[in-house]
């Protein structure tokens, strides 16, 4: 009957749109932020911190799509892969977290960011750049006694969080 007062179908298109257009506002505000450190601040991004701006603006672009078409098998398909991003870009926060946490007695700064991929094979690259360097060590700005990486981690959580939970909303 469609003349119910509360239409499932709707109720999921309005929510799924809203959260996502709201997620994805929430990683511009992020990246913005991380600009902010960077140019204005002074704090040059490591090459976990590239991998995890990368992720977010993947995420970002993500949240979009669920947005444009939260009806949608597409919307669907991105907000499934908006959680498995956010938990990659939570795992190379988690490193990168354990690494501050826990430096390695002997380390090298090695190559930056462009230089590896420019240098070696992917399949070189992603295992270097999660092994982390003497940057991704260093902690150059807390907040609440956290880092970058620290806040970057609960900010990816968090996005998975929700987009799990758009998710269940979608396929319930």
């Amino acid at each position: 009957m469609q003349t119910q007062l509360f239409n499932r179908d709707h109720f999921v298109a309005r929510f799924t749109r809203r959260t996502s257009v709201l997620m994805a506002l929430w990683c511009v505000g992020l990246l913005v932020f991380g600009l902010y450190l960077q140019h204005a601040q002074g704090l040059e991004p490591c090459p976990m911190c590239i991998v995890q701006r990368y992720a977010l603006v993947l995420v970002f672009v993500l949240c979009v799509i669920a947005a444009l078409w939260p009806a949608n098998w597409l919307g669907g398909l991105a907000s499934m892969l908006t959680v498995l991003m956010s938990l990659a870009g939570a795992g190379v926060a988690a490193r990168q977290s354990w690494l501050q946490w826990f430096p390695p007695e002997m380390f090298s700064c090695g190559r930056d960011f462009y230089g590896m991929i420019e240098a070696f094979p992917l399949q070189r690259v992603i295992p270097m750049l999660l092994k982390g360097s003497g940057d991704c060590t260093a902690i150059d700005w807390t907040f609440l006694s956290l880092s970058i990486a620290n806040w970057s981690f609960l900010n990816f959580v968090l996005l998975a969080l929700v987009s799990a939970l758009i998710v269940r909303y979608r396929w319930r």
